[in-house]
């Protein structure tokens, strides 16, 4: 499997890692620490030196509960961080972790190169037809309702068999408009409840049946450290455990806080392979 980066062609055959930067002040685990032009570029470049392949900004927290931001205020924060990048790093695939159409199409023009939209359109009605446009692959989230409202929205008829239903319909309806490159995201930890979560991820391989590359997005998640007793700055170790059972099921990209340990959990698991 294959996606079209800006003309590179990324073999998701062999499982690739996603670093996370946060550019808002109320995320979960990082919140605030990316302040400043030189800590922004220092963390992307560890995180490039370190193996990872895409590097996926995020400016709306979508953690429970988040303070919701105005989608001029989201652009204010990450255009100016979307050109600061790729001024220094010119090769960097950027991912652009928003829900707005706008947003999605004013960072690709600015150079990015990748969309990953945690509620795979159900939150902006142009994001479809704006991502066929810019002709861009598309990581499509499963969630229900919105950041404020996913954990009141755990009820389920089948878990695994509704999120997968979810995602044929999301898959039929981009294909029709034209878009290639899809990647699916289960969300681990939106709209479901900490048992809901460890389902998700011991039938991981069902999602298989979709023939598309998965995303897990499991990293310093509450699933990990409130079934540790320990906090998300604690919950690096409990990670790696997670991501190791992810790739084995099948895993397609890891998308995480922290590069170094995720690329030995894929070195590891192409080795037991």
């Amino acid at each position: 499997m294959t996606i079209n980066c800006k003309g590179k062609l990324i073999d998701l055959s062999t499982p690739h890692v996603m670093g996370i930067l946060n550019v808002t002040p109320d995320s979960f685990y990082d919140g605030g620490k990316f302040n400043s032009e030189k800590i922004i570029l220092n963390q992307v470049e560890k995180m490039l030196h370190e193996g990872a392949t895409f590097i996926d900004i995020g400016a709306y927290s979508s953690r429970p509960n988040a303070t919701h931001i105005s989608e001029d205020e989201e652009l204010k924060r990450i255009l100016p961080i979307v050109n600061l990048i790729l001024n220094e790093f010119q090769d960097a695939l950027l991912s652009i972790d928003t829900f707005r159409s706008k947003a999605a199409k004013q960072c690709v023009e600015n150079g990015a190169s990748l969309i990953n939209d945690i509620s795979a359109g159900n939150l902006d009605e142009n994001m479809f037809k704006t991502i066929a446009e810019l002709k861009v692959p598309y990581i499509m989230m499963h969630m229900k309702g919105t950041p404020k409202t996913m954990q009141s929205l755990t009820d389920y008829d089948n878990l695994v068999s509704d999120i997968l239903f979810y995602f044929s319909e999301k898959i039929a309806e981009a294909k029709s408009l034209g878009i290639i490159d899809l990647i699916a995201d289960p969300g681990f930890g939106f709209a479901k409840t900490i048992d809901q979560n460890y389902e998700l991820l011991n039938k991981l391989e069902l999602f298989k049946m979709l023939e598309l590359p998965i995303l897990a997005g499991l990293s310093r998640k509450s699933m990990i450290y409130k079934t540790l007793e320990n906090t998300s700055k604690e919950a690096l170790n409990g990670t790696s455990v997670l991501n190791t059972i992810a790739l084995q099921k099948g895993a397609s990209i890891l998308r995480v806080h922290d590069v170094k340990e995720a690329m030995e959990c894929i070195k590891l698991v192409n080795r037991l392979n």
